[in-house]
């Protein structure tokens, strides 16, 4: 008999944890999991789901402009953000439901409680010890909250998801994931919105001429966009706020969305008290490509590690930490080729490397691109135009890198992903046939390169 009450002890069921419990179950370990808000985690509560919910709902105002064009008629819209919050709120309660009953079906055992790790092989849920052979930290990212005077009066991503009142206008502060696609979502449902970054552009990361469109399109859709805009104190002016830059320029609004980042979520954890070794900076979990800490026995995976912040890549994470631990093979996660999708309005998506990456990387690079007004657009007509690059090493003719601005760009690129995961050659996309007529043909209709 086992000297520990678990083969496993998940802290966090989010995504990844999740994903590695089930995982490790199926090869027939005893697992436990413990979460102290709600199961599913960032992505499924407050995150990717509600998120994109709030995105579809944004859009009907667009499609109801460009109906009369196509024949349809309707009387005066009206938006009720209440409903539509309640019925997220539905959705996501389903959803958890939902991963109860997986972990339920798959022999993991619920533990409700924060946790906290006693040493290397003990691990604290609402003042009671449980053992186990191996832990594994899964408890993903949080808000982050800049030394900001005033922060606390500015609304976080979870809070804004909750919101049942339109503000007339939200001043958003980032550039990142969050902070454009709230920008649109709200914008979508008829607030006036700004956005206020420290840098240039939108997105920094992307290829750049993702970033150029992206914001041309939200300036053309009636985002105020502020660039070099970093505050340094918000204020409260009569019902609204202001925020305030070093300066002392202002940006007035009836709320403010700090969207300025996320970090690891390791705070109570008791890490230190083990010698888990973090970044001196973020405080994310170092690991090694197998997700081992520098404390035997102790593991991580997903956001707190911060390799790559992304649900996909946490659940990849986790079910290869349980193949490895468990499964009797080793396992790693590629993090060097990861589709990702920002859904932003227009939605952006890319894998590989950008342009410039490339070129740092020391690539010969060849660069194709088209850009065109989507078939859509043309009935009704707006301006917006569609944007796809590949770029592609000369010499190999391998595709280092995909990239897209536009209607569908996420689905599109999913499975272009495929491809250039599998070592794609441009000479792969001239030979595949056009699905005709979509949006997606133009990434196998590319002929010419850049000069």
């Amino acid at each position: 008999m086992s000297q520990y009450d678990f083969d496993l002890i998940t802290i966090g069921a989010g995504s990844g944890g999740v994903a590695a419990s089930r995982r490790a179950a199926l090869h027939g370990a005893r697992v436990a999991i413990c979460e102290g808000s709600r199961v599913g985690g960032t992505c499924v509560i407050r995150g990717c789901v509600p998120k994109k919910i709030l995105m579809y709902a944004s859009q009907f105002g667009e499609a109801l402009e460009d109906a009369p064009a196509y024949g349809w008629q309707f009387g005066e819209p009206a938006f009720d953000l209440a409903a539509l919050i309640a019925a997220k709120n539905s959705e996501t309660d389903r959803l958890e439901g939902i991963y109860r009953r997986m972990l339920a079906d798959g022999q993991v055992t619920l533990l409700e409680g924060w946790a906290r790790i006693v040493d290397g092989h003990t691990v604290e849920v609402a003042g009671r010890r449980h053992s186990a052979g191996r832990i594994l930290v899964a408890s993903g990212g949080a808000v982050s909250r800049p030394p900001i005077a005033g922060i606390e009066l500015a609304l976080d991503s979870d809070q804004l998801l909750d919101l049942t009142k339109l503000p007339e206008h939200l001043l958003v502060l980032g550039a990142g994931y969050i902070a454009v696609e709230f920008a649109g979502i709200f914008r979508g449902f008829g607030s006036r919105v700004t956005l206020a970054f420290r840098g240039e552009r939108p997105l920094r990361g992307f290829d750049e001429d993702l970033r150029t469109r992206l914001a041309e399109c939200m300036a053309a859709r009636g985002i105020d966009l502020r660039p070099g805009f970093s505050p340094v104190r918000i204020e409260r002016r009569g019902e609204g706020y202001a925020a305030i830059d070093a300066e002392g320029r202002e940006i007035l609004a009836d709320a403010i969305l700090a969207a300025l980042g996320r970090h690891p979520n390791t705070a109570g954890l008791g890490l230190e008290s083990v010698g888990v070794k973090t970044r001196e900076k973020g405080g994310a979990i170092e690991v090694d490509p197998y997700s081992r800490t520098s404390v035997p026995g102790i593991f991580a995976v997903g956001d707190v590690t911060d390799r790559a912040a992304l649900t996909p890549v946490a659940i990849a994470e986790g079910r290869a930490f349980a193949d490895t631990e468990f499964g009797g093979r080793d396992v790693a996660v590629d993090h060097g080729l990861i589709a990702t999708a920002v859904f932003s309005q227009p939605q952006i998506a890319t894998i590989g490397l950008s342009e410039g990456d490339a070129i740092a990387a020391g690539h010969d690079c060849q660069v194709f691109e088209a850009g065109f007004r989507p078939m859509k657009n043309t009935i009704s007509g707006r301006s917006e135009r569609a944007y796809m690059k590949v770029v592609v090493d000369r010499a190999s003719d391998r595709v280092l890198g995909a990239h897209m601005i536009g209607p569908d760009a996420a689905e599109i690129m999913q499975a272009l992903a495929v491809a250039v995961t599998m070592g794609a050659r441009k000479a792969d996309l001239d030979r595949t046939l056009a699905v005709h007529p979509t949006t997606a043909e133009e990434f196998v209709l590319l002929r010419t390169p850049r000069g």
